[in-house]
């Protein structure tokens, strides 16, 4: 089903059932946009095209699939698009000691360049109906998420790159909106998870590593529908007044589980984060369990 005359429209991608991507798309739903979700695999999309989206295959690390995708929602919209939530991403959790490069370069191909070619390529569309990027984010970019270091890479870069983005897309009235997102409900941390490499120097705490890798869906989780709404509430604002200083969507939008704490923490300065990541993620146990260890061999 197309959308109606003077309906807003929504592209997501990344909305397999389950995630946040999902949960995004029934809340801009509810708010009677039109939502085109995407996925690699279309047909988990089913029950949301039962309700009326737009499902389309998309992988947002194929030139190719994102070519076919835009040529798709331009003749579906007729040339525009309101809203492209950039939210398919890929966790990773391992050690710094212990990365393994090619993984790395594939989270980065996910996580930030794919970010940049769905916006290159959907530019004309959200120019023309002065539309809003909402690029999702992590405190991940802001906190020394240990273990997380690939990964708090990633959600850095996509911060850096949405500032500036905001500035170069002002003149053609495209808005950027980022979600710095805390801990939510999500099947992220449910994928395959990564190991230790032989002879890792966290062998010896190898259950702090594992403890850590379901980290986000345990503590101060927040439900995915309730981090969603906020999300959607945000990027509906619309442009505001007198230039958007006033009003409108936030060029920052703080939610999910620890995303006030750590957002009050940022004015502190690093000294504070450091000190509760230390003990938050046992950092201090596992200084004293490896060096004990050392001294047994």
């Amino acid at each position: 089903m197309p959308p109606q005359p003077g309906q807003k429209t929504a592209l997501i991608t990344g909305c397999t059932p389950g995630g946040i991507g999902h949960a995004l798309a029934l809340q801009f739903h509810k708010k009677g946009v039109h939502v085109v979700v995407t996925a690699r695999r279309p047909e988990v999309l089913k029950e949301m095209a039962d309700m009326g989206m737009t499902a389309l295959p998309l992988d947002v690390t194929d030139a190719e699939s994102i070519a076919a995708c835009k040529e798709e929602v331009s003749a579906l919209t007729g040339g525009k698009l309101d809203f492209l939530v950039n939210n398919a991403g890929l966790t990773h959790t391992v050690p710094a000691t212990d990365i393994v490069l090619p993984d790395v370069r594939n989270t980065f191909e996910t996580n930030v360049f794919a970010i940049m070619a769905m916006v290159q390529a959907f530019i004309p569309l959200l120019s023309a109906s002065r539309g809003l990027i909402v690029n999702i984010s992590s405190l991940a970019a802001r906190t020394p998420y240990v273990f997380g270091s690939v990964y708090c890479a990633t959600k850095a870069a996509v911060d850096a790159y949405s500032r500036t983005l905001r500035l170069e897309l002002a003149p053609l009235n495209i808005r950027v909106m980022v979600a710095v997102t805390g801990t939510v409900r999500s099947n992220i941390a449910s994928r395959v998870h990564r190991s230790l490499l032989p002879g890792s120097p966290y062998e010896v705490v190898r259950d702090v590593f594992e403890w850590r890798l379901t980290y986000s869906q345990n503590h101060g989780t927040m439900s995915t529908d309730e981090y969603a709404r906020g999300v959607v509430d945000a990027a509906m604002r619309g442009e505001g007044w007198f230039g958007g200083l006033w009003g409108g969507s936030p060029k920052w939008y703080w939610g999910g589980g620890f995303a006030g704490m750590v957002w009050l923490a940022s004015w502190f300065g690093e000294w504070l984060t450091d000190m509760v990541f230390l003990r938050k993620f046992r950092v201090l146990e596992m200084a004293k369990r490896i060096q004990e260890a050392k001294k047994t061999d």
